[in-house]
């Protein structure tokens, strides 16, 4: 398995009656290992300095979106969405804030999390 391909995930159906085999399901979107690597990144860096605290990775026939929590009671504080459909017009990825104003989107998605990287904080002493 390379780098670049996507994680995917077998999905099995394995009812008797189904005849045992493989059902065909539709397609899914989803993030491969480079631009999970380059979201953990981004969400590691945010747990570290206390921000965020917990994350869900839903992956649609349309879209895969990565939300990111402050407490997994709430609503997300920011989606990060991979969206194709999007690729030609805006770009595939989006950064979208929990009011559902869209805080960037591109093709790169290295530029599009740059808008989720801490800011270095002056401590007084």
């Amino acid at each position: 398995m390379r780098e670049t391909d996507p994680v995917q995930f077998s999905r099995h159906h394995n009812s008797p009656g189904a005849g045992g085999g493989r059902k065909n399901f539709p397609q899914t979107v989803v993030f491969d290992r480079v631009e999970l690597n380059q979201i953990l990144h981004i969400y590691g860096l945010q747990v570290g300095a206390g921000e965020w605290r917990d994350y869900a990775i839903d992956m649609l026939s349309d879209r895969a979106v990565f939300s990111i929590f402050r407490h997994t009671s709430e609503v997300p504080l920011y989606r990060i969405e991979k969206n194709p459909k999007l690729a030609r017009r805006q770009g595939a990825y989006s950064v979208i804030a929990a009011s559902g104003h869209i805080l960037r989107r591109g093709r790169d998605l290295r530029q599009v999390l740059r808008v989720l990287k801490p800011r270095p904080r002056l401590e007084m002493v």
